[in-house]
C-alpha cells in the first residue's frame, strides 16, 4: 500500500458547534466510504478553518467517529480578502490501494467551488 493524501471541504451555515459536527462528521464518513477508508489506515488528518468559525475545532468532531487515538490537528486558513466564509477543509493521510487519479476528493454544502477541478 501506498501513502495517501486526500481532500475536502465543507461550509458551515452558521458557526455554531452542532453545525460544525454535523458538517464535519458527513464529511468525513463520504470521504471515507468513497475513498475505501478504513480506520486502521489512517496516518493522521488535519483540519483547517476559517477565521470565522470559533465555536470549535473541527478535530472534535472526529473524535465523535472513534479516531481519538488518530493523530489530528487543526490550523486556521489565512485571512484571504473575499474567501468563501465558514469552510472547514481537511486533508486525510492514509494507506491506501488507490491511485493518485482514483481517489475521490468530496467538497460538500457549498464548498464546491473552491476546488470544481478534483470536487466529486
Amino acid at each position: 500500500m501506498k501513502v495517501r493524501a486526500i481532500r475536502g471541504a465543507t461550509q458551515l451555515r452558521f458557526d455554531d458547534p452542532q453545525e460544525m459536527a454535523e458538517a464535519v462528521t458527513e464529511l468525513l464518513a463520504e470521504l471515507f466510504e468513497k475513498n475505501g477508508i478504513v480506520k486502521a489506515d489512517l496516518i493522521s488528518i488535519l483540519f483547517t478553518s476559517t477565521p470565522d468559525l470559533v465555536c470549535d475545532f473541527p478535530a472534535a468532531a472526529a473524535r465523535k467517529l472513534d479516531l481519538g487515538d488518530i493523530p489530528l490537528m487543526c490550523a486556521q486558513e489565512i485571512p484571504v480578502a473575499g474567501a468563501l466564509p465558514r469552510v472547514v477543509r481537511v486533508m486525510i493521510h492514509t494507506y491506501s490501494q488507490l491511485s493518485h487519479g482514483e481517489m475521490k476528493h468530496i467538497y460538500k454544502r457549498g464548498a464546491e467551488v473552491l476546488r470544481r477541478d478534483i470536487a466529486q
